[in-house]
This record gives C-alpha cells, sequence and structure tokens, in this order.
C-alpha cells in the first residue's frame, strides 16, 4: 500500500523518540509499535511487527557500535547471551502460533513492578561496574540469561531491553551504563532473528521501514550521546520512567 507524507511523518517522528529511549533503556515498542498500528490501522500485524523490527535493528546496532566504542564492553557475557538470544528468539516467534501470550501478563506486570521498586529503593543499585562472574560461570549465566530473554523477545516482546539491563545490573553486577551498552547487542540479536523470520515471508513495509530506520538512527545517536555524557545516573533515572511507563502499559491490557 501507498503511504502519504502526514503518515510517514507521524512514523519517523514516533521512530526518532523510540530510538533515544531504546538507545538508552529499551522500550522503544512502547512508542513505535502504537505509533505503527494507529497510522496503519489496515495493515497486517505481522507487516506492522516487521516494519518495526528493520526499523529497530538500525538504531539499536548504531547505540551498541557508539557504546562500544567508549564503553570497555563486558563481550565475555555480552557474547553468549547475544548468540543464545538470537537462537531462543526465533524459536520464540515460532511459538507465537500455540501457546496463549496473554497469560504472561499478569507474571510480567509483577516482575516490572518488583524490579521498579527493587531499583528505587537502593539508591546504589548500578551506580559502580563490579562484575560477579568470570569464566564457566560468566558463561552459563549469560547463556541462561540470553536463552530466556531472547524467547521472550520473539514470543512477547515489550520491555526486552528493560528487562535485559534489570537483569545485568542485578546478577551481573554490572552498572547501568554497562548494562545498557550489553543490553543492545543482545537486542540486535533479537532482532535480526525476528527479520529472519518476517523479511522472507515478506510480512514488511519497505518505504516506511526506510523512513523509520533512519530517524531511528537518529533519536539512537542523541539517546547514546546523552547517556555516555551523564553516565549510569542518568541511565538509571530514564530507567524508572520507562519501566513505569510500561506497568501502566501491562496494568490496563491486564485488568
Amino acid at each position: 500500500m501507498s503511504i502519504d507524507l502526514t503518515h510517514l511523518t507521524i512514523l519517523a517522528l514516533g521512530a526518532l523518540f523510540a530510538g533515544f529511549i531504546d538507545s538508552v533503556v529499551g522500550g522503544g515498542g512502547l512508542i513505535q509499535v502504537p505509533a505503527l498500528f494507529g497510522t496503519l490501522p489496515r495493515e497486517v500485524p505481522a507487516t506492522l511487527f516487521g516494519t518495526n523490527k528493520i526499523a529497530s535493528v538500525f538504531g539499536t546496532t548504531n547505540a551498541a557500535i557508539r557504546y562500544a566504542r567508549r564503553v570497555k564492553m563486558p563481550w565475555g557475557t555480552t557474547l553468549p547471551a547475544a548468540i543464545a538470544a538470537f537462537v531462543s528468539a526465533y524459536l520464540g516467534a515460532m511459538s507465537v502460533a500455540w501457546l496463549p501470550r496473554d497469560m504472561l501478563r499478569p507474571m510480567i506486570l509483577i516482575l516490572l513492578i518488583g524490579a521498579a521498586v527493587y531499583t528505587f529503593w537502593r539508591k546504589d543499585f548500578g551506580s559502580i561496574h563490579r562484575p560477579h562472574h568470570a569464566g564457566r560461570c560468566e558463561f552459563i549465566y549469560a547463556l541462561a540469561v540470553g536463552g530466556a530473554m531472547g524467547f521472550y523477545d520473539g514470543f512477547f516482546g515489550p520491555g526486552t531491553g528493560s528487562f535485559l539491563i534489570f537483569l545485568f545490573v542485578r546478577y551481573f553486577g554490572f552498572d547501568f551504563l554497562h548494562a545498557s551498552a550489553a543490553s543492545k547487542v543482545v537486542n540486535v540479536a533479537t532482532n535480526l532473528a525476528a527479520i529472519a523470520y518476517f523479511v522472507p515471508n515478506g510480512y514488511y513495509l519497505p518505504l516506511a521501514a526506510v523512513i523509520m530506520a533512519i530517524a531511528n538512527i537518529g533519536g539512537s545517536m542523541i539517546g547514546t550521546h546523552l547517556a555516555l555524557r551523564h553516565g549510569s545516573g542518568f541511565v538509571r533515572q530514564v530507567f524508572l520512567i520507562v519501566v513505569g511507563a510500561l506497568i501502566l502499559k501491562f496494568a490496563w491490557d491486564t485488568f
């Protein structure tokens, strides 16, 4: 279908803001997916999800590269997590047809509230980068986290980046800046896995995907610049705001 200039402008603005949020703490789907569904309500959902993933992967990749240039990346954790996430995200996408997704909403809502409360009350949470694991233990933990979050992203999706950041801080001892950097690499892997399913099946809108990808990269550049400039304290504040928005969304969808 052809998309007029007004709709493309709305999608580009949504992708710009989504790229900004996603590059800092994840959660860009809160903005980008509703923008697509609201602007193009007659399109097949799979086509809109595919377009969203194509736009997102460019912004997330840009963020991952910019973080890697400025932050000492914890590759021992990040790479195993990314590989496991890629495989399990594809499996998660395949599972959508035979698993009821709605059963997850109450559980995810509880987990989000727990993450928000824990982060808010522990003022020092994520302020110091002090990795807890090394060697074989690090590898196993990374596979577990990457596999679980990859499957979640492929199967359901909302809040994946925020969950990854919380897990990297809580269970690996990263500060928020390093956790955000690591989460971008894992998110690139899960986005690529989704694209590997959507694109061969024709579930995407080429023009919208290109325009939104460019805007998403722009937002990503702004977000990573601010995160690198202001450090873990800034990322922590944005994290709490985005998780709060996710809690409201899940509560609305659940009740």
